[in-house]
């Protein structure tokens, strides 16, 4: 049985303000690097044999934590970045809604293809699905991490469980440094065994309270 764990990267400034990040390549910020360095001994519990990474830094960035406790190797896939947002990179979600209010209201209810030179789901769903079963492939029966990107990581499980539009958009979002496990066998093809799975929440820097203190945009972009 093989094993796909699709995992999220670390919290970005961008992250934290609902700013439109999609293909920029935007760091880890300190809270994102600690999510990292949390989630890398979980994630080194379950023995992967291999790792994979979008070639943005903030992904790239987290599976290096994982990489330093297991010493594999992180190989870099550009086909795993994020879902390209067109004329909302850089914006800020507020900014989108009130510049966009068309398009953006076709994104919120679920347009595959809402416009603004924003990538069509499809599109995304195939090179993220393409990107994951070929990781999966160069190690047959083991487990492979996969270090992406929110609206990547849904499509691209979604692709592979071959789940319509309107039954992937009922899961959650993945949280930062959060992952999806998928497995494969014969009799069943790709099946879901896990959602939303990571540490407890990194306390933000002079809060003490043990949560994270994050905004949470609408999206993962």
């Amino acid at each position: 049985m093989t094993r796909l764990i699709i995992w999220r990267h670390g919290n970005t400034d961008w992250n934290a303000a609902s700013r439109v990040q999609g293909q920029t390549d935007v760091p880890l910020n300190d809270l994102g690097r600690e999510q990292a360095r949390a989630a890398a001994p979980l994630l080194a519990a379950l023995r992967p044999d291999a790792l994979v990474a979008s070639d943005l830094s903030r992904a790239a960035d987290t599976a290096a934590a994982l990489s330093a406790l297991t010493g594999l190797p992180v190989r870099s896939d550009a086909r795993l970045r994020e879902r390209h947002f067109g004329n909302w990179q850089g914006m800020f979600l507020t900014e989108v809604a009130a510049g966009f209010p068309e398009e953006y209201a076709r994104f919120r209810a679920g347009d595959p293809d809402p416009g603004s030179d924003i990538e069509p789901l499809d599109e995304l769903a195939k090179r993220i699905g393409t990107a994951l079963q070929e990781a999966a492939d160069e190690v047959p029966g083991g487990t492979v991490v996969v270090a992406t990107h929110g609206a990547a990581a849904r499509q691209g499980c979604g692709h592979l469980l071959g789940w319509e539009r309107h039954v992937l958009r009922t899961v959650g979002s993945l949280r930062n440094c959060h992952w999806t496990e998928l497995r494969h066998d014969v009799e069943r093809g790709w099946h879901l065994r896990a959602h939303n799975v990571g540490p407890m929440d990194v306390p933000a820097a002079g809060t003490g309270t043990g949560a994270a203190v994050v905004p949470v945009s609408a999206e993962p972009v």
